[in-house]
């Protein structure tokens, strides 16, 4: 049997063994707190408007036309913050012409929006269809979202178009659910360009009125649509057979076999 002196000497190992992975765990953990602090720290700065000044001053309707877009296609970024920003910088300075303003904002949520349009429709679909039962959406599911974008789907693209969330992932589920591109083209074409002359000319022409109404009546869209999203999933509940007994008779066939496509 190994002596006491011994015993001792592993026991000191082992503790200073566990010691160490402990400081390891600490400093591991500090370290991911830090880049989680910049992280948050950068998309706050991305947000403030100071830096959509800086970014309108410095790089002009560029700046606008690629805020706009990426939120289009599914960025979580500051669109309408950035048309409000550019707008008043408009109004304020003059050195941009709104018109300028309107048409860039207006093309970039109709470009971003067919780009997420395509990625739901050739990489979302296929994603869906492959992984989508493990998440509780079968074939059957799949098929009603299909047959409810078939029939209010250009509702929910022109009016996602002034709702926070919805603007950001509303190309993404139409493509997603194969929405039939010239129906969504053009609803989104209508939506993009009413939205953009609607909080556009308003920010230009009443200023820091306008700012102040678009921030509380974005929220309220948003609660709306949070609340009109509660009550269609309760709904769905209650009549998910009905619902799939109408999209089966609508879209007979496989989900993913819709239109001409192959798994």
């Amino acid at each position: 049997m190994p002596g006491p002196s011994i015993c001792r000497h592993v026991d000191r190992r082992e503790s200073s063994a566990s010691s160490q992975c402990q400081r390891h765990e600490v400093l591991r953990f500090a370290q991911d707190d830090r880049l989680f602090s910049t992280s948050l720290r950068l998309i706050v700065d991305i947000l403030s408007p100071d830096t959509l000044h800086h970014l309108l001053h410095t790089y002009g309707l560029w700046a606008l036309f690629a805020v706009v877009a990426l939120e289009s296609v599914g960025v979580p970024l500051p669109g309408e913050a950035a048309l409000l920003a550019a707008s008043l910088y408009a109004g304020s300075t003059h050195q941009l012409d709104i018109v300028a303003v309107v048409l860039v904002a207006a093309t970039g949520a109709i470009l971003g929006d067919n780009v997420g349009y395509l990625i739901g429709r050739r990489i979302g679909a296929p994603l869906v269809a492959r992984w989508g039962r493990y998440v509780g959406l079968h074939e059957a599911r799949l098929k009603v979202g299909q047959y409810l974008f078939l029939r209010h789907g250009g509702k929910i693209v022109f009016f996602g178009r002034f709702v926070a969330l919805l603007r950001t992932f509303a190309a993404l589920l139409a493509g997603i659910n194969r929405m039939h591109w010239s129906h969504f083209l053009l609803m989104n074409a209508l939506g993009g360009l009413c939205w953009a002359t609607l909080v556009g000319s308003g920010a230009y022409l009443f200023g820091a009125e306008m700012k102040r109404v678009t921030g509380p009546l974005s929220m309220v869209l948003l609660i709306v649509g949070i609340v009109c999203v509660i009550g269609g999933l309760f709904f769905f509940r209650r009549h998910e057979r009905e619902l799939e007994r109408r999209a089966e008779a609508a879209l007979p066939g496989p989900w993913y076999e819709a239109h001409g496509e192959k798994r």
